[in-house]
């Protein structure tokens, strides 16, 4: 049974569309719900450090002294953890995939001081 199941395969892979793209040429959609790399909004970050403490790969960190969230996208496994938990939404996934690189690089955003909005005096 197992030889005419490999004939079939051969000869539908043989005659068949193929399944690959000429990657530089045509590209592809990416799926729904494709997990791409992480990008942050400065804007609306509180850097409370939320996605750092779930990060299961320890890739994010969060400085509040020098106000600065970094990732290393190296060690990044690309759950999607830190975005889910994230209280503000600042972290988004990008829908692409992600470059290769062999360089292990951190990528560092700084996050500008929020304006405290005055309490109510009434």
């Amino acid at each position: 049974m197992g030889v005419f199941q490999l004939g079939k395969m051969t000869l539908s892979s043989m005659f068949g569309k193929p399944e690959t793209l000429l990657y530089p040429a045509e590209t592809k959609e990416p799926p729904q719900g494709l997990k791409g790399s992480i990008k942050l909004d400065p804007s609306t970050c509180i850097l409370c450090g939320m996605c750092m403490r779930n990060c299961p790969c320890s890739a994010i960190r969060v400085d509040k002294a020098t106000r600065t969230w970094s990732i290393n996208h190296f060690m990044c496994i690309q759950c999607q953890y830190c975005a889910r938990t994230c209280p503000k939404g600042s972290l988004t996934m990008l829908p692409h995939y992600t470059a290769p690189s062999t360089k292990i690089e951190e990528e560092v955003v700084s996050v500008p001081e929020q304006e405290k909005k005055a309490p109510n005096s009434e």
